[in-house]
């Protein structure tokens, strides 16, 4: 999704980077090892048509969904632009296409990401509950 206009913008990284190594290590030093591992893997540019059908149930597509919603949402490319240019809104639909999950659950996880600051709840507190409820099931 990031890659989706052509650029990978520092906030994207840094958000991308942000969440995972937070979420998946414990401490300082772990988080600082995963954050590198990830960056690393990000410059790949691996294609969604190889990554999407390796997702195995409904639920790490929606939790797919949510993050590719939150990277597309997380800059711009200059201040007059909007948050979620043409490129990647195309490259957001192309994700919900390959995801294919319906139409109320696509609306329902777009809802839920920006509800999340009106309920107090920062887009971090929010994936770390999503993934920690996927975890659980």
């Amino acid at each position: 999704m990031a890659w989706s206009d052509g650029h990978l913008a520092a906030e994207e990284v840094d958000l991308m980077l942000a969440r995972f190594s937070q979420l998946f290590a414990k401490d300082a030093t772990q988080q600082k090892a995963l954050s590198k591992e990830l960056r690393e893997y990000l410059v790949q540019n691996i294609p969604l048509d190889e990554l999407i059908p390796k997702l195995g149930n409904v639920e790490e597509r929606e939790l797919v969904l949510w993050l590719g919603y939150e990277v597309i949402q997380s800059s711009a490319r200059t201040p007059d632009e909007p948050k979620i240019n043409m490129e990647e809104a195309a490259a957001y639909q192309r994700l919900v296409q390959l995801l294919d999950l319906p139409d109320e659950t696509v609306k329902r996880v777009e809802a839920e990401f920006a509800a999340a600051p009106e309920m107090g709840e920062g887009v971090v507190e929010t994936l770390a509950r999503k993934l920690e409820e996927f975890i659980r099931n």
